[in-house]
């Protein structure tokens, strides 16, 4: 039994944050990362609702770890 849920949040293209989850087949965004995370929230409770958290090896009231993938800036040299 899984006892967390993974998801990644990276910023595309268009400016807004995008999270989607490793194991389940949720997606969403955000303008910010707050709004990103509270969409990121809602869809996977969306998903889950109704869902046997044993079909899903997923273990009763799962964490949520998410990692950020930022782009490093150039360290400017003078």
């Amino acid at each position: 039994m899984e006892r967390n849920i993974h998801a990644y949040i990276h910023q595309g293209e268009d400016g807004f944050f995008v999270a989607s989850c490793a194991r389940l087949p949720v997606v969403t965004q955000g303008r910010t990362l707050d709004e990103t995370l509270a969409n990121l929230r809602e869809a996977i409770a969306l998903y889950l609702e109704g869902e046997d958290l044993d079909d899903l090896c997923l273990a009763p009231e799962p964490s949520l770890v998410v990692t950020l993938e930022v782009t490093p800036v150039a360290a400017h040299v003078a």
